[in-house]
Parts: structure tokens; sequence; C-alpha cells
């Protein structure tokens, strides 16, 4: 789909290094010059149950929050390529131990404006 100015969207390409570059990326210096590449300025990260994170800064911020949770040894990859159309893409994902199973299985869904980022909205699925 071509956006405003003529330029295609790569949902593929943006969706996987948003989880690449952004959601893997501990070191807060790299990620936040990723988050100002991908994103909007004023874009929002929306997570269950009810937080959103409005700015590069509180995005960072709420990435950083999520991976100190984490053991170093976990890693988001994507499980299939990233869907768009009409600037909304799906990207399928799962985050766990890089030797072993899936602990967590989750789903994002953006919102894109003039080629990046606009609103991401993360949802993780219900374990049994």
């Amino acid at each position: 789909m071509a956006n405003r100015f003529g330029a295609s969207i790569n949902y593929d390409r943006l969706m996987r290094a948003n989880l690449a570059h952004v959601f893997n990326e501990r070191d807060a210096g790299k990620r936040i010059w990723a988050i100002s590449e991908l994103y909007v300025e004023g874009a929002v990260l929306y997570e269950p149950p009810d937080t959103a994170a409005e700015g590069h800064a509180a995005i960072s911020e709420a990435v950083t929050r999520l991976l100190t949770s984490l053991p170093p040894s976990f890693a988001f990859t994507a499980t299939g390529p990233a869907l768009g159309h009409h600037g909304i893409g799906r990207l399928r994902w799962q985050a766990g131990p890089l030797d072993g199973p899936a602990a967590v299985i989750g789903m994002d869904i953006a919102r894109f404006q003039e080629g990046r980022i606009h609103s991401l909205y993360v949802f993780i699925e219900p374990t049994a």
C-alpha cells in the first residue's frame, strides 16, 4: 500500500525491525535510536491490560521495564511474516529462551502513518 507520499509500506520489514531493534534491544541508547527511526513523534504503545506509553522516551521506558522483568536469555521472534494493508499491519510472535520452548505467544497490530508506526497494540495469548 502506498502512503500519502507515494512510498510503499513494507509491513514485514518494519514490524520485524521493531521486534528485533526495539523489543529485543537491551541497550537503551540503541533502542531509542531504533524507535526514532521506526515510530512517528507522539506514537503510542498499548500493552495489556491497560497500559499506554506515548512518545519515544515513554515507549523505550516501557520496553526497558518489560525486558528487565524477563530473563536475559529471552528473545522475541516472529512466527511468520507480517501482513498488512491500508496502513494496518499484523505480526505474530513468540518469546522465550533462545534454546527452549515459547513461554509467551502474542501478536502486534500496528497502525502506520507516513511509513512509520503511529500506534502499536500488543496482544498476548492467554495461557492454558
